[in-house]
This record gives structure tokens, sequence and C-alpha cells, in this order.
């Protein structure tokens, strides 16, 4: 049964309240982050028949290395949350060259969020929403409040906590998902239109295509290394939701965010 007590929601904003606490779970939760996109650009390195694009992809995977290596000496909230920032940039210049298919019709130069302008960015928002309500429920049942979270900056109605505990979720799940689809054409551009304006959105088909294939991509199996078990990714984010609880809970020393081996 979920721990949904009083307690845990105490301490959970207790910590919120602590700058130095906050400062240490936002940086495994960046660490987190940054290992899964590095390891999602290692893939892409293999996989690629492009010598050009090898060296572009190593260069990113080293810089992310770097990164990684000097998050400890980032010792307030701002500047990892700068770190961040600047990592995912770097990550996002070579995204496009995990791409094997539909290239033209994916052109990417950088992340447009908020509205999306063009089809890859799109995708990619749309998966992290899904992601996004995953962890909201997960958090839940672990007895946690979505919405006061540690790295996020806090604000009215945003679910903080649940974008703290998806960031280390964008590479694996919500990215690696956006190629496959678009690479194995499951995906294409028929499946978006384009509104006044330049805001690009998702046909009815399209929306309903992206849904089926995440839905059939959480009951694949991963290995948990926390735990040493094989789970189906939808069970990783109520996992990690209790892991979570019980680093607030003082059961363990820091927060293990979920590296897929």
């Amino acid at each position: 049964m979920a721990d949904t007590s009083v307690t845990l929601r105490r301490a959970q904003f207790r910590v919120a309240d602590d700058p130095s606490k906050c400062t240490a779970i936002a940086r495994q939760l960046i660490v987190g982050k940054l290992q899964n996109s590095r390891n999602s650009l290692l893939r892409a390195a293999r996989e690629t028949d492009s010598a050009e694009d090898r060296v572009r992809l190593e260069e990113v995977i080293d810089a992310l290395a770097r990164q990684i290596r000097d998050l400890p000496g980032f010792t307030e909230l701002d500047s990892l949350r700068g770190a961040e920032g600047m990592a995912a940039n770097i990550y996002f210049t070579v995204f496009s060259l995990a791409l094997k298919q539909q290239r033209a019709d994916f052109a990417f130069t950088n992340r447009s969020r908020r509205p999306p302008r063009d089809r890859i960015n799109c995708l990619l928002s749309f998966l992290y929403a899904l992601v996004r309500h995953d962890c909201i429920a997960a958090l839940t049942a672990a007895g946690l409040d979505p919405f006061v979270g540690f790295l996020q900056v806090d604000r009215p109605n945003r679910p903080s906590l649940a974008l703290d505990l998806m960031e280390e979720f964008r590479p694996w799940l919500a990215d690696r998902l956006a190629i496959t689809l678009i690479n194995r054409q499951q995906v294409g551009a028929d499946h978006f239109t384009e509104r006044e304006g330049g805001v690009i959105e998702f046909t009815e088909a399209g929306r309903k295509r992206v849904i089926k294939a995440y839905q059939e991509r959480k009951q694949e199996s991963l290995n948990h290394p926390l735990l040493d078990q094989n789970l189906r990714s939808a069970q990783i984010p109520f996992v990690q939701a209790r892991v979570l609880a019980r680093y607030l809970r003082g059961d363990l020393t820091d927060y293990i965010p979920f590296v897929p081996k």
C-alpha cells in the first residue's frame, strides 16, 4: 500500500525549503538525465553509417561526460539549472543524427516548446506530456505532492516534482521512442498539420498512433540496476517515486536515478 501519510509530505516540504538539500537532489536528477542522454547518443554513434555523423556524435558524447564530471562543482541550484540547460542544448545539436529515415521531413535544429514549430518538436512535446502524466500518477501513488519539486522553479498549477522526476525518463523513453517511430516510418509527415502562424500539430490519426506506440513501449522489459530486477517500463516511474520517498524519509543517503543498462 502506498505511503500517503502526511509525514512523508511534510518531509518533502521541509526538503523543498532547504536550498542545500534541493541542490543535492537536483544534481542527482541531472546526472541521471545526462547519463541517459549520453547513452542514447552512444547508441546512435554505434548505429550510424556516416563517419562524419559519428565524429559529431562523439564530440557531444565527450562533452556530456565532462558535464557529468563537473556537476559536483556546482553548489547552487541556479548554476545547476544552467549546467543542465547547456547540456540539453548540446545534446539537441546532434539529436537529428540519430535519424536514419525521413531527415528532410523531420528537420530539426533546436527545441521549440510553446508552440512547437516543426514536426519533431511536436512529437517530442507530445511524448513528454505522456511521460509527465505517468510521473504525476507515480508520485501521487507514492504519497508525494507532484506540485512541490526540487529542481524546477515552482509556479502555480505546475507539477514541478513530476517535471523533476521525468528528467531521467526523457532520453531513454520519450526521445528513443521518437527516433524509433521516425526511423521505422511509423510516423510521417502526413500525421501532422500546420496551423496559421506556423504552429505544428498532430492529426487525430497521428496522435492515436503515437499514444498506441507509447503504451506498447511501456510494456517492454528493462533491468532496474538498483533492484536488479526486470520490470516493465510502465513500472519504473512508480519505482523511482518510491526511491525518492525513501530518500526523503531518510532511508537512503542519495536519490538514485534510473539509468538503464
